[in-house]
């Protein structure tokens, strides 16, 4: 076999990271950390910023936050880059705090976007927000990518404003937007930014930068992979292709009996025969004539003179017979002579092979329907969703243009082919800048830690985590990984991560010897992907293991066995745990590395997600169905039990996702009580903007298919009361949700499940106090009469409470994990 060691290392149709020559300011060197600060710049020697990136999130030089790896990555290609996080945006003010970049802004909402991490998905406010220091909710306004670039436009109108980040990326063309619940438009338009950088951006940013430093008009950037901006028409040389409309069946001619007469159908259908009609006018006008005795010698009929017929008639002129005859005969040979045999040519006007050539495919642009169609019609909201999925391949994938507004305000929102993946050599050098790991010293402490009420929580999941791999080829249709990372999985070198190990333990304040995450978006990705450059380019299936895995795809655990081992070994390191989220349909196909995952890697809990066990909302997750879960569960058993643990699997479930029942929502509980799961946190589906999934939710149509006025329908949950059953079906084990689940038992016809045996879901009656079910595991936020959606028990605690900032795992009322 052929095939490539790593993924990673195909052939990439790309300028190199490394290969640009380093802008002039390199001569200042490397900071210990982005300044935020006028001090900090004077410390560092600089007069101004290059560039400054206004995050939502705090300042955390770590590889896991976007504005440390794009601030990193810029100042390794010798730009002094500035930061401004998390910046008062009620005025221009905090926007001026570093002056007047040179070159451009860089404005991202945060790792999240700001819409989910301000808003539950039953569109309640949060009250923290784990990417701001002591947990503090409030620190970012709503749709801060719109927010944060009106105000550096004030503050300095004429640098250009380049904007990136998750909240761009799922928001580049028109989207349905969950928390207004209507159509919105491109984030390019709304946020007036010269360039949105999608999707990882290090290889946009960097050609961006300096084609900016070389003095080259932002307006005319329109070539660099994975960006959007406006224009106001096509530009020549381009093959647009519109796909505006869904197809919609044509006139359907009635059908015509075979047994009328052409003039009988003719009548039938309300109209006439032309040719009978000539015909009967020259009759008429022939018998006119001979009532009357005058015969005109211009007409003829059947090519004979009308005095002929009437002589030939009458026998008075044999000799005129014979030579009518004659003629007749000569004109039947001219005609026979001039028939010709049928030559068929092809249509130039059809599509395919022939004379007709496909537009070059980096010529030709795709136009969505405009933003004033898909507001107002949901079916080509999901055919402009379905189309933007199938050009999500780099290897293929065409610009895409949609429309937003009419008349004098009319424009296009280009967006270009996504960037190409980076390879493994490129992946090591963005995680080998140097990154000081922690927290920038504005948000000490009095005691300089940051350990304590300024701590930081989502610094600190990744405190002492590795992430290896980018990307995911799973496709799951609620997630949003796909669309910003892209189904082609990026993937460290070996080397690389086992460094950054060493430097964890050697350099990271508080480190004890355990590394509590060696993955990435998912636990088993890693160096997996198609066998070949030239099936991998040509692809445009949405995911490589839906319905089954793909028969072109690599399954080879083994170069994620090996560094396993290898890390785990290393001195000083007492347990590296997993914990990122399994792909376990892939895991069975490896048992070698169920093995070594279960018997090494787990730390008591292992988080996996089959969302669910029926087969109508998997198949709209895309998503196996639950007997892989079992295959699994077996062999995670089996390993656990041969080196004498006692482990746990951690399911996590969606309630009210699109496709699912209230039938299915019952089967999942019932599903759950047997297999003795009860649920301590309820993931519900929320619609993030661009899903596959939210289109489904908006639309009710499924753009896993073709899309027409006529296609296949989805179940949609909306409605407080429908939401708050399926979640409440996830907790039956709870005493606040049986009145409501008796309810909706009753009405499906399923009262077998209410009573008091062990076969029943939830019981007949019901308790007297507000005591609702408790975790044995998680002290949850608030107690029975707090403000709290579930009563909770004010009995005192079987287990320790946790000390303040202890990381619990959250899903299940399994036992307390004992200490490491």
């Amino acid at each position: 076999m052929n095939a490539f060691v790593d993924v990673s290392f195909f052939p990439r149709d790309a300028k190199p990271l490394t290969s640009y020559r380093k802008y002039w300011a390199q001569r200042f060197g490397t900071a210990p950390f982005l300044p935020m600060s006028r001090a900090e710049m004077t410390q560092l020697g600089w007069d101004s910023c290059d560039i400054i990136i206004v995050t939502g999130d705090a300042y955390v030089d770590h590889p896991s936050f976007g504005m440390s790896v794009i601030g990193r990555m810029l100042e390794n290609q010798g730009f002094r880059v500035g930061i401004i996080a998390q910046p008062d945006w009620t005025s221009a003010d905090a926007f001026k705090e570093l002056g007047q970049p040179n070159l451009f802004w860089g404005v991202t909402s945060g790792n999240m976007d700001s819409m989910i991490n301000r808003y539950t998905a039953d569109r309640k406010i949060r009250s923290d927000d784990a990417y701001t220091p002591g947990d503090v909710g409030g620190k970012r306004p709503d749709r801060a990518a719109i927010v944060y670039s009106q105000r550096c436009r004030e503050a300095f109108p004429e640098v250009p404003i380049v904007l990136g980040g998750i909240e761009g990326s799922l928001r580049r063309i028109a989207h349905y937007d969950y928390w207004s619940d209507k159509v919105r438009r491109s984030v390019v338009v709304d946020s007036k930014c010269d360039l949105l950088l999608y999707g990882n951006a290090e290889r946009a940013i960097v050609e961006i930068a300096h084609r900016l430093a070389a003095r080259e008009p932002v307006q005319q950037i329109t070539d660099v992979r994975g960006t959007a901006f406006v224009r106001r028409e096509t530009p020549e040389g381009w093959f647009e292709i519109d796909s505006t409309s869904v197809d919609t069946p044509g006139h359907v001619e009635a059908h015509i009996n075979p047994y009328l007469m052409i003039s009988d159908q003719a009548r039938e259908q309300g109209a006439t025969c032309a040719r009978e009609e000539e015909a009967k006018e020259v009759a008429d006008a022939q018998n006119a004539n001979r009532q009357t005795g005058n015969t005109p010698t211009t007409e003829r009929h059947a090519g004979l003179d009308p005095a002929s017929m009437d002589s030939r008639v009458r026998g008075n002129d044999a000799s005129g017979v014979e030579a009518d005859l004659s003629a007749a005969v000569a004109q039947a040979r001219t005609v026979q002579a001039a028939i010709q045999p049928l030559t068929f040519v092809p249509n130039p006007a059809l599509r395919g092979k022939g004379t007709h050539k496909v537009p070059p495919r980096d010529k030709s642009v795709i136009r969505l329907p405009s933003y004033e169609q898909v507001k107002q019609d949901a079916v080509l909201y999901a055919h402009a969703n379905r189309v933007l999925h199938l050009e999500t391949n780099p290897g293929n994938a065409r610009c895409l243009v949609q429309a937003h507004g009419e008349g004098h305000t009319a424009r296009d929102v280009w967006i270009t082919p996504p960037p190409i993946p980076l390879t493994t050599a490129e992946m090591d050098h963005v995680f080998d800048l140097p990154y000081a790991r922690s927290p920038h010293p504005r948000y000490a402490d009095e005691n300089g830690s940051h350990d304590h009420a300024t701590k930081i929580p989502a610094w600190e999941m990744i405190r002492f985590s590795v992430n290896i791999m980018r990307g995911c080829f799973g496709g799951c249709t609620f997630c949003s990984i796909t669309e910003h990372e892209g189904r082609i999985i990026q993937s460290r070198s070996e080397e690389s991560v086992i460094r950054e190990v060493e430097d964890i333990r050697d350099k990271v304040k508080g480190f004890t010897g355990v590394i509590s995450d060696l993955g990435g978006p998912t636990a088993n990705m890693y160096r997996l992907g198609c066998r070949s450059p030239e099936i991998e380019s040509a692809c445009r299936k949405p995911s490589c293991v839906f319905p089954g895995i793909c028969q072109n795809l690599t399954t080879d655990h083994g170069p994620l066995i090996n560094m396993y081992r290898r890390a785990r070994n290393l001195k000083g390191i007492k347990k590296i745990l997993i914990g990122s989220g399994l792909r376990y349909d892939l895991a069975v196909q490896s048992p070698e590395y169920v093995k070594e995952l279960v018997q090494h890697h787990v730390g008591g809990y292992l988080k996996i997600a089959p969302e669910h066990t029926e087969g109508g909302p998997l198949s709209k997750m895309m998503k196996p169905g639950i007997g892989t879960y079992d295959r699994f569960k077996s062999m995670f058993d089996k390993y656990s039990e041969e080196v004498g643990k006692k482990q746990f699997l951690i399911p996590y479930f969606i309630a009210a996702h699109p496709g699912t029942s209230d039938e299915d929502m019952m089967n999942l509980a019932v599903w759950l009580k047997k297999n003795g799961f009860r649920a301590d946190q309820v993931q519900t589906f929320y619609p993030s903007p661009m899903a596959t999934a939210t289109a489904m939710y908006h639309s009710t149509r499924n753009p896993l298919r073709k899309i027409t006025r006529d296609s296949e329908k989805v179940d949609v949950v909306k409605g407080d009361k429908r939401r708050r059953l399926h979640k409440a079906f996830l907790r039956y084990h709870d005493s606040n949700n049986w009145p409501l689940l008796r309810e909706a038992l009753k009405a499906m016809g399923r009262a077998d499940l209410i009573g008091n045996g062990k076969h029943h879901l939830i019981p007949s009656w019901q308790p007297l106090a507000e005591d609702g079910y408790k975790s044995a595991r998680r002290k949850n936020s608030t107690g029975a009469g707090e403000k709290s959606s579930v009563a909770l028990s004010t009995k005192p605690k079987r287990f320790g409470q946790p000390k303040k900032g202890q990381l619990l795992t959250q899903h299940t009322g399994l036992p307390p994990r004992k200490k490491i």
